[in-house]
């Protein structure tokens, strides 16, 4: 039997390549606390919002790291977006933190690597540089 806290995860990861808000209801919470950037937000409309962006898709999704324990799960992985003016893709990694509680996320806290992303779609002036 698989771990439930981190089905409802991985339910709520692959939102984001299937844009199911039905799905993404079931396992958010209404209040869900959110946690990033130095910004705090709440409500699952914010969330929503994210998964149905306009311009881009995310195509694929690979979760490298999944750790869970005490209604705690920590993701690391990676999201392959379109940018749909263009068909350009790029790929963003991230890194989040899920609190489950009656088979609902109710706060996460994470980063997602942004400049990455603009910088491989060309969005960012000048953003050549490659970091290895």
């Amino acid at each position: 039997m698989g771990d439930p806290d981190a089905d409802v995860v991985r339910r709520y990861l692959r939102t984001f390549v299937t844009r199911d808000l039905d799905e993404l209801r079931a396992v958010v919470a209404d209040d869900v606390q959110m946690y990033g950037a130095g910004q705090f937000a709440q409500g699952r409309q914010t969330v929503e919002d994210a998964v149905m962006a306009p311009g881009l898709t995310v195509v694929d999704q690979q979760i490298v790291e999944l750790y869970s324990a005490g209604h705690r799960v920590t993701v690391a992985g990676t999201n392959t977006y379109r940018q749909d003016s263009t068909g350009k893709t790029a790929v963003q990694s991230f890194c989040k933190m899920y609190q489950v509680d009656g088979g609902k996320i109710v706060r996460f806290w994470g980063e997602a690597d942004l400049f990455g992303l603009l910088r491989d779609l060309g969005i960012l002036p000048g953003a050549d540089l490659t970091i290895t």
